[in-house]
């Protein structure tokens, strides 16, 4: 089976779910970005959560999601929707480092732990909803607990991971977003505390071939766990000749006359998948007419 999410509740109905099988989707993500080992675990793990938060949307709202931290990797810009669809970029691709001190991939030193996790939803409204909070850690997944905490007021426990192999290909992906809703007691809280401090890293349980439905019914133990659909989830990029083709008229006819006088035509590369779109010397012409 391909990579999906699923949406459930449990403790009767106290607590909101979504736990997600993301390999193959990060995997593509990171072969059109030439990632490195450390950089694909950053863009890897926010990529995951993007797609969970995606899940939380209606119809045809999307998000837009950047980590800008102060580490060599520069900012990582994911993109969701309600269908299951992410693509996402890292600015600095090239970034390893040696296994930190749990052995882990140094995810923390290629963001940085300073800078700002934001977040902006279209969702089909006048203005766009964003919401923007400092990073606590670097480690992605800390930081986006922190920011369901602090910009939309929701307690919630958020794992994201990825396993990378020697070849960079990815070996597993996947998370999890826990979510208290307003009826939840203090009970409930601490027994998913006290949970969350003694289970499998989330990507060793993707690795062992743990399932989304398994993955939940391991973290919220006892709660019982109700799903309520599953989603397919795919990288998918909406990238296309004619909105790049948009995006060069909107630079008015003065740069692309001197793209026709230096090069006689141009090329534009899409950020999310590394498409190239060609442009010939004529439909420059034409897009200066229009």
């Amino acid at each position: 089976m391909g990579d999906y999410l699923i949406r459930a509740t449990a403790f009767e109905g106290n607590v909101r779910a979504f736990a997600i099988q993301s390999t193959e989707t990060v995997h593509e993500a990171c072969q059109r970005q030439d990632t490195w080992a450390t950089a694909s675990a950053a863009l890897g793990r926010t990529i995951t959560i993007g797609a969970m938060m995606g899940a939380m949307l209606k119809g045809d709202d999307q998000l837009t999601i950047k980590v800008e931290g102060n580490g060599p990797m520069g900012a990582i810009i994911v993109d969701s929707n309600a269908r299951g669809e992410v693509r996402g970029y890292v600015k600095n691709p090239h970034v390893d480092f040696d296994l930190n001190e749990k052995g882990k991939l140094d995810v923390k030193r290629a963001v940085g732990t300073s800078g700002f996790v934001s977040v902006v939803k279209d969702l089909g409204l006048r203005d766009y909803f964003t919401g923007q909070v400092p990073i606590v850690s670097g480690e992605i997944s800390e930081d986006f607990t922190y920011y369901f905490a602090r910009s939309e007021q929701i307690p919630s426990a958020v794992g994201a991971g990825v396993i990378v192999n020697p070849d960079l290909s990815i070996k597993a992906a996947g998370g999890f977003i826990i979510q208290m809703m307003p009826g939840a007691d203090d009970e409930t809280i601490t027994k998913i505390e006290e949970r969350l401090k003694v289970i499998p890293p989330i990507s060793s349980m993707v690795r062992d071939g743990k399932t989304p439905e398994e993955i939940l019914e391991i973290l919220l133990e006892g709660g019982h766990v109700k799903v309520l659909n599953n989603m397919p989830v795919q990288y998918k990029c909406r990238c296309s000749k004619e909105r790049l083709a948009n995006a060069i008229a909107a630079l008015g006819n003065d740069e692309i006359q001197q793209m026709i006088d230096e090069d006689q035509g141009a090329e534009a590369v899409c950020h999310f998948c590394n498409t190239k779109y060609h442009f010939t010397q004529e439909e420059l012409e034409e897009l200066k007419s229009e």
